[in-house]
């Protein structure tokens, strides 16, 4: 199935190992128009069903072993929406913030290194071993262990960052919700995103790919090989890569423009473990930097 930005993306409709919330959201999500925050029995099962996500025994979407398509569960992207319409405002207070939400304050960071200044709101899940400094994660996103999300980045909703990614300072993980089926930003394990990347409309980085610093890439960005001038598959970075932001000449009838791409420069191999300064050169020789 192909999603509203071109990319490959399946639905989950029904519950199962990965996103076990009960099928009367869906029931709900029909008549969401004619909820409140009065039904005591309707926002409490809205409550747990978010809940499954804050703590990680759901998820909204996930890269399938077999078949390498993104899946997305519906429902747990449902119940976040119904979220927002059945649970109560109301203000809440800890000792070093205060908010005014329909959604509580989150609490679960089991593992979790959260620097001053960061926040992660409820609805999201932070797996051990990572390290949130001053930086924001909305509903519906994944932080995988061991990953970095560094000062003033963001992961917006419904995002996915897998194990041991260094989003970088400043980066702008995009979030989604509507319109169904819109796949979320996936950033797999062992990437790093430069600083003050943009990454957004469903991108994908596979795994172990390195993103240089100020790149743009979304959902339909052309991702072409330095070497050999091929075209890649769009608005992905592919797996072990090296890439940077660019720019390819187009002609328009008011011109000659420059338009976004991004360039993939190096191929690293499977695994490789790229030194830092060595990387920091390889993208400074291309105009950029980490």
């Amino acid at each position: 199935m192909t999603d509203d930005t071109g990319c490959q993306a399946s639905h989950i409709d029904t519950s199962d190992g990965r996103c076990p919330l009960p099928p009367r959201v869906d029931e709900l999500w029909e008549q969401r128009r004619e909820l409140s925050d009065r039904d005591p029995s309707i926002t409490s099962l809205v409550f747990e069903a978010v809940d499954l996500l804050d703590a990680g025994e759901a998820r909204v979407a996930w890269v399938d072993a077999q078949t390498d398509d993104v899946l997305i569960c519906e429902r747990a992207r449902r119940a976040i929406g119904l979220s927002f319409v059945v649970l109560p405002m109301q203000v809440q207070q800890s000792p070093d913030r205060l908010s005014q939400d329909r959604l509580p304050i989150k609490s679960r960071f089991t593992g979790v290194r959260v620097v001053p200044g960061a926040h992660a709101r409820w609805g999201s899940y932070i797996a051990p071993g990572a390290v949130l400094l001053p930086s924001f994660v909305n509903i519906g996103a994944r932080v995988g262990p061991n990953t970095m999300v560094d000062t003033w980045a963001t992961v917006g909703t419904c995002a996915q960052v897998g194990r041991g990614v260094h989003l970088a300072g400043g980066v702008g993980i995009g979030g989604v919700m509507e319109p169904p089926g819109a796949r979320p930003v996936v950033v797999e394990d062992d990437a790093f995103i430069g600083s003050r990347c943009v990454v957004v409309e469903g991108a994908r980085v596979r795994t172990g790919a390195k993103l240089g610093a100020g790149a743009i890439l979304t959902g339909s960005t052309h991702i072409i090989d330095a070497e050999s001038g091929d075209e890649l598959p769009p608005g992905e970075i592919p797996a072990w890569s090296v890439a940077v932001g660019s720019t390819r000449q187009r002609e328009f009838r008011g011109g000659v423009f420059g338009q976004p791409c991004v360039l993939v420069i190096r191929r690293l191999t499977p695994g490789e473990t790229h030194d830092k300064l060595k990387l920091d050169q390889l993208l400074r020789s291309h105009g950029t930097g980490l």
